[in-house]
C-alpha cells in the first residue's frame, strides 16, 4: 500500500504521520506529560516541547482497563499503560489550509465505555469517512477507572495531594491543546464541535458545565448521555472509602499507598466497586464526573436547568432499543423484572405507580428493555432537551434504523449502533458483512442522512432542515429508512419520568 509522510510543526514540536486512503493520519500525538510516578492522580500538565521529529505512525497505549476491552483486531491488543494522554488526527489529504483558503470545522470525539473502558484507537473510531467530508477529525484518549473516573480527592493529604475530576481535566487540556495547534492541521480552532457516544456523550454533556472548558468549543453533539453518572461530593467519598477497603490498604495512609498501587490492582477494585454500585446505592454511579469543585461546581443538568451551561448549539438524542445491548454484554441496566423491582423498591409509591403505567406490557421482556433504556438514557436526553433548549440552539433526535442481521440477532436499533452511522461503516466491505448485503443500500442512504446532518451542524450549528426542540411541540428527528420528524414521541413514558431521579445517596 503506497504510503508517504506528512509532517506538521506543532507549538511542542514536529509530527510526523502519514498519508493514505485519501487522508492524512497522525497517531498518538502526546497533548500532556504522562501522569506517571508523582503525576498520579494530579491534574494534567501542558506537554513538554522535544527536538526533532516525533514520528505520529501508530498507536501508543491506551488507559489501564480490563485487557478484554483493548482488542483491536482478532487477537489483537493495544497495549495498557498510564502514558496514555494522547490524541489522533485525521484530515482530508491536504495539509494546511483547505484548497480555498478556508479553515476546516474541527469533530472532537470523546469515546464511551461507562468511564471505565475504551480507547481512540478502536477500528470503529478512525474517523476517516468524516474527515474526507470535509473537517479535521480529534479522537482523545483520557484517563479511566480508579486512575481517572473515580474522584478519590476526599483520600487527598497535604503530603500526597490527589485531584479530583482528572478525565474532565485531560479532556480540557486536549481541548487547550487542538486550540493551540489545529490551524497547523487546517483546522478552525474557532469552529470545535465536541461529540462523544454513551460515556463520552455523558462527558459532552458535562462539558457543557465545566467553566474552564469555555471558548474551547463552540457546538455539541450527545450521542445516548446517561443519567445518574454524576456524584456529590459525598457520595465520592464514600465510594473512594469503599475501593479503599476493596484495595485492601490501610485507611490512615490511603493516599500514599495508592500513589504506588499496581494499576491492574487499581482496574480490578474499580470493576468490584462499579459492579456492586447498584446493590448499595440508588442508581448514581460508582464512576464519572463529580459536582461541588472548580472543575465541575455544579450538577450538569442543574447548570442547564439554571441557564449557566454554555451557551452553544446542542444535538442529543438516543437509539430506539438502548437496552437491548445491556441484556448480553456489560448487564448494568435494569432490563429485567428482578433488577426494575430493585431499584423501584426505593422509589415513592405514586411515583413508582406513575412510571410502571407507561409500560402497560410490564413485565413482558419488551416492555422491562423499554424501562431499562428510557431509566438510562431517554431520562437523560429528555432531561437535557428540556432545559439547554432555553439557553441555545437544540436539535433531539432518535435514531430507529436497524439492518434487518441486527434484528435477526435480537438486537435492533441498540445502544451504540448509531456509531455505525456516524463513522460511515456501512460504506465498507465491513458494512457489507453487517447487513449480510440485503441492506446495505438502505444502511447506506441512513449513514448519509447522519453523517450530512452532522457535518453541516459543524460547519454552521444549524443540521439541515431539522426543527429545533421547543417546549410546546417538542420535534424529534427519527433517523430510519424514511427519515422523519415525529412531535413528542412516547409523550406518556416522557412525562412518567419526570418526578424520577437517579442521583441517590450510597448507602452501606
Amino acid at each position: 500500500m503506497h504510503e508517504h509522510t506528512v509532517q506538521v510543526s506543532t507549538a511542542s514540536g514536529v509530527v510526523e504521520g502519514f498519508a493514505r486512503d485519501g487522508v492524512h493520519r497522525w497517531r498518538s500525538i502526546p497533548y500532556a506529560t504522562p501522569p506517571v510516578g508523582p503525576l498520579r492522580f494530579r491534574a494534567p500538565k501542558p506537554v513538554k516541547p522535544w527536538q526533532g521529529v516525533k514520528g505520529c505512525h501508530r498507536y501508543t497505549d491506551c488507559a489501564p482497563q480490563h485487557r478484554a476491552y483493548t482488542m483491536t483486531g482478532v487477537g489483537r491488543y493495544q497495549p495498557m499503560s498510564e502514558d496514555c494522554l494522547t490524541l489522533n488526527v485525521v484530515t482530508p489529504r491536504w495539509s494546511g489550509p483547505a484548497p480555498d483558503g478556508e479553515p476546516l470545522p474541527v469533530m472532537f470525539f470523546i469515546h464511551g465505555g461507562g468511564y471505565i473502558l475504551g480507547s481512540s484507537a478502536t477500528p470503529l473510531y478512525d474517523g476517516a469517512a468524516l474527515a474526507r467530508r470535509g473537517c479535521v477529525y480529534v479522537s482523545v484518549n483520557y484517563r479511566l477507572g480508579g486512575l481517572g473516573c473515580l474522584d478519590l480527592s476526599s483520600l487527598s493529604t497535604p503530603e500526597t495531594p490527589i485531584d479530583g475530576n482528572l478525565f474532565l481535566r485531560d479532556i480540557v487540556e486536549a481541548l487547550r491543546w487542538v486550540n493551540r495547534n489545529i490551524a497547523a492541521f487546517g483546522g478552525d480552532p474557532e469552529n470545535v464541535t465536541i461529540f462523544g457516544e454513551s460515556a463520552g456523550a455523558h462527558a459532552v454533556a458535562t462539558l457543557l458545565a465545566v467553566p474552564d472548558a469555555g471558548g474551547l468549543f463552540h457546538r455539541a453533539i450527545s450521542q445516548s448521555p446517561a443519567s445518574g453518572m454524576v456524584s456529590s461530593q459525598e457520595v465520592a467519598a464514600q465510594i473512594a472509602q469503599r475501593f479503599v477497603k476493596r484495595m485492601g490498604v490501610d485507611p490512615r495512609n490511603a493516599a500514599a499507598e495508592l500513589m504506588r498501587a499496581e494499576p491492574g490492582d487499581l482496574v480490578r477494585a474499580t470493576n468490584y466497586v462499579m459492579n456492586h454500585s447498584l446493590d448499595n446505592m440508588v442508581g448514581a454511579s460508582a464512576v464519572g464526573p463529580t459536582y461541588g469543585d472548580d472543575v465541575l461546581p455544579v450538577d450538569p443538568f442543574e447548570a442547564m436547568r439554571q441557564g449557566v451551561a454554555h451557551k452553544v448549539p446542542l444535538i442529543v438524542g438516543t437509539n430506539a432499543e438502548e437496552g437491548r445491548l445491556f441484556t448480553r454484554f456489560l448487564k448494568l441496566l435494569p432490563t429485567s423484572e428482578h433488577a426494575i423491582e430493585r431499584i423501584l423498591a426505593h422509589t415513592p409509591i405514586e411515583v413508582r405507580e406513575q412510571i410502571l403505567a407507561a409500560y402497560p406490557q410490564y413485565p413482558d421482556p419488551k416492555a422491562c428493555i423499554e424501562f431499562g433504556g428510557d431509566m438510562i438514557f431517554g431520562t437523560a436526553a429528555w432531561q437535557i432537551a428540556e432545559a439547554h433548549t432555553k439557553v441555545a440552539p437544540t436539535y433531539v433526535y432518535r435514531y430507529d434504523f436497524a439492518p434487518r442481521t441486527l434484528h435477526w440477532a435480537g438486537l435492533g436499533a441498540t445502544h451504540a449502533t448509531e456509531l455505525l452511522a456516524v463513522f460511515g461503516v456501512y460504506r465498507s466491505r465491513v458494512g457489507a458483512v453487517l447487513t449480510a448485503g440485503v441492506d446495505q443500500r438502505a444502511a447506506v442512504k441512513v449513514s448519509h442522512q447522519v453523517q450530512s446532518r452532522w457535518q453541516e451542524f459543524s460547519r454552521t450549528g444549524v443540521p439541515g432542515d431539522w426543527p429545533s426542540y421547543n417546549r410546546e411541540e417538542r420535534p424529534v428527528l427519527v433517523f430510519d429508512r424514511h427519515t422523519h420528524v415525529e412531535y413528542d414521541p412516547h409523550q406518556h413514558r416522557r412525562k412518567a419520568w419526570a418526578g424520577f431521579s437517579l442521583a441517590g445517596e450510597a448507602r452501606d
